[in-house]
């Protein structure tokens, strides 16, 4: 794997956190309906997670000699909870895809340390997955 090329994929997996920052703090706010405590308490504690990953990317992003981006990937729009819910879900099922390819990535550069780092990353978005699939598995229609 050449540096540069994954320096430009940590990007992309950095646009992601920042999206998912965006995206969790906006439908927290969006929230309706008598689940609104509950599903504002569930967006608002996956924000946490995203910043301490997207800290520990744009930090090795700059480790290797590159610039961390400050763009964020674009958030859906979803004018219902289910539909917030199923964003999240793809989000979170599309990182897990990511960062599994990622760690594959840091091994074949050789940084043993970059893949620790991926691959507990990859726990927690599919943690992050499985919970949003267990709210959206009895959620009416």
């Amino acid at each position: 794997m050449d540096k540069n090329k994954l320096i430009d994929n940590l990007n992309e997996d950095l646009a992601g956190e920042l999206g998912a920052i965006i995206q969790y703090l906006t439908y927290a706010a969006k929230t309706t309906g008598p689940y609104r405590p509950q599903l504002s308490q569930f967006f608002l504690a996956e924000v946490a997670d995203e910043q301490l990953h997207a800290q520990f990317l744009a930090n090795k992003i700059v480790a290797l000699g590159g610039e961390p981006t400050t763009t964020a990937r674009a958030v859906p729009a979803a004018a219902t909870n289910r539909e917030m819910l199923e964003a999240v879900l793809v989000a979170e099922q599309r990182a897990t895809k990511d960062y599994t390819q990622r760690a594959l990535e840091a091994e074949d550069f050789g940084d043993k340390g970059l893949v620790v780092q991926l691959e507990d990353i990859v726990r927690d978005e599919s943690n992050h997955s499985e919970e949003t699939e267990r709210i959206l598995r009895d959620w009416p229609l």
